[in-house]
């Protein structure tokens, strides 16, 4: 009953800020029958059109292949992704009301590859990310404007949201917070 309050409330409050329109398709996400995600990852090319929860379960099957489309692309380690990562991700779709796959730059990164992207400091990467326990993703939308994605974002997502001008946003599954990253 808790999560039936927190989303009926999140949608008023969108309501009363304005964005009637996004809260009125967030309400629907959190009524959906079904949970759909499409997904594309830029450094293997490969996509995936998942229904990841229905009938009031996740589907393990689902779940594998969304693993394994977002494993560490470098060491093809394969991590359980978080489930509320997941249903922040398809809120924003329907927040959005699109079925454009997300552009996945990074999902889940092993210890070690994160490790040797923080000692290169690419783009400030977090020793201590979350991308390190299946709780984070980089990514955009190739046909929508990367702040049109970062608006959904923070209008429904539950944890971090990240906006970085090169061109991405990242989206976890930790606390509640707002950044603007390196360029």
């Amino acid at each position: 009953m808790k999560r039936r309050r927190f989303l009926h409330a999140s949608a008023a409050g969108l309501a009363l800020s304005g964005l009637s329109g996004l809260a009125s398709r967030y309400a629907r996400a959190a009524w959906a029958a079904e949970r759909k995600l499409y997904l594309y990852n830029v450094h293997t090319q490969e996509s995936l059109t998942t229904v990841y929860w229905a009938d009031g379960d996740y589907i393990a099957e689902s779940l594998r292949a969304v693993n394994r489309l977002l494993r560490d692309h470098r060491s093809g380690e394969v991590a359980t992704i978080d489930f509320t990562l997941l249903d922040s991700l398809q809120r924003i779709a329907i927040t959005m009301d699109t079925n454009e796959p997300f552009q996945v730059i990074s999902g889940y990164r092993s210890v070690n590859t994160n490790q040797e992207l923080h000692a290169a400091d690419e783009q400030g990467v977090s020793a201590n990310s979350l991308h390190t326990r299946g709780m984070a993703v980089d990514l955009y939308f190739e046909y929508t404007p990367l702040t049109h994605l970062h608006a959904a974002a923070l209008a429904v997502a539950g944890g971090g949201v990240g906006f970085y001008s090169k061109g991405f946003i990242h989206l976890d599954a930790g606390a509640k917070r707002q950044w603007v990253g390196k360029s």
